[in-house]
């Protein structure tokens, strides 16, 4: 029987390699967005800035994957950028949590985007979903994101809470953006080095997606990393070696704080040493890329 499923952020990394992965015969995807095409049957209609959605397409879903939001990493977060990237999480998750706790037909689980910046800038510190919340804007984001999806869970919908690490891709996100300085040789650590990067490959994403949507058993928040994670220096040292190029040349953390600032000191120099120790323990997931040389070997 076929299954309906509603997918925000569907033209995003994740959310276009999720479609790719789930097989037409099995999954009818209905896209959530902003701008539909006239005429259009397969997308649904929404504005969280205006608070609307189009309700009565909610009625009769088997699952919603939710991953839309502002890209973190776009533009220096001025005043107007941080309540873009907030509004964009936090009020697009409570309008569609409330709009899918008020379907007559609910949807049996929502799955919804999350972040590890949940936890903060941690230094060495080993994190699993029973740590504590850390500080600071982006933990703050995280908190009231995870919190924006109670409607939907007091409703009776099961609500899974993706807490993604960096996610590698050559098609987009941190690692794209590296290749260029790595392959000329121009790469290398980020400030000293020895900030945790807690990576996780995009194969293994959706995976776990495909895995929250089918397993009744998973409920709250996971972490989703490699079990594997690296710091600075390494992950350069790693990624120099499969591009067989050197990756010697740190970029400063001075550098990026005059030239990327709060965005720039959160995303590239906090640390956070974040382990999957529900989808590893409870749920048995096996990954495919637990080791950071084979993933970037296998994705490049």
């Amino acid at each position: 029987m076929q299954k309906t499923l509603l997918l925000s952020g569907a033209s995003g990394l994740v959310g276009s390699a999720l479609i790719t992965a789930l097989d037409p015969q099995t999954h009818r995807v209905l896209q959530l967005v902003r701008h539909p095409v006239h005429g259009e049957s397969e997308h649904v209609s929404w504005s969280p800035g205006a608070h609307a959605i189009e309700r009565e397409k909610l009625d009769g879903l088997s699952a919603v994957v939710h991953l839309a939001g502002e890209p973190i990493a776009a533009k220096r977060w001025n005043p107007e950028q941080k309540a873009r990237i907030r509004d964009s999480r936090v009020e697009g998750t409570r309008l569609l949590a409330e709009a899918l706790a008020a379907a007559q037909n609910k949807p049996e689980v929502l799955v919804c985007a999350s972040a590890i910046g949940w936890y903060g800038d941690r230094g060495s510190e080993t994190l699993t979903e029973s740590s504590d919340p850390g500080e600071g804007f982006l933990a703050e984001v995280t908190r009231d994101w995870e919190k924006a999806a109670d409607p939907a869970r007091e409703a009776g919908i099961r609500v899974v809470h993706l807490r993604l690490g960096v996610v590698l891709s050559p098609d987009g996100g941190a690692l794209a953006k590296m290749l260029l300085p790595f392959r000329v040789g121009l790469g290398g650590p980020l400030g000293d080095g020895r900030n945790f990067m807690s990576w996780v490959a995009l194969p293994d994403v959706v995976s776990i997606i495909k895995e929250a949507l089918a397993n009744s058993q998973m409920n709250g928040a996971y972490n989703v990393t490699a079990p594997h994670p690296v710091n600075s220096r390494e992950f350069a040292k790693t990624l120099g070696k499969v591009l067989h190029r050197p990756a010697v040349i740190p970029l400063p953390a001075p550098a990026i704080r005059i030239g990327l600032g709060e965005m720039g000191e959160t995303l590239l120099l906090h640390s956070a040493k974040v382990l999957p120790e529900r989808l590893t323990g409870e749920v048995g997931y096996d990954f495919q890329y637990p080791e950071l040389y084979p993933a970037l070997e296998a994705l490049l």
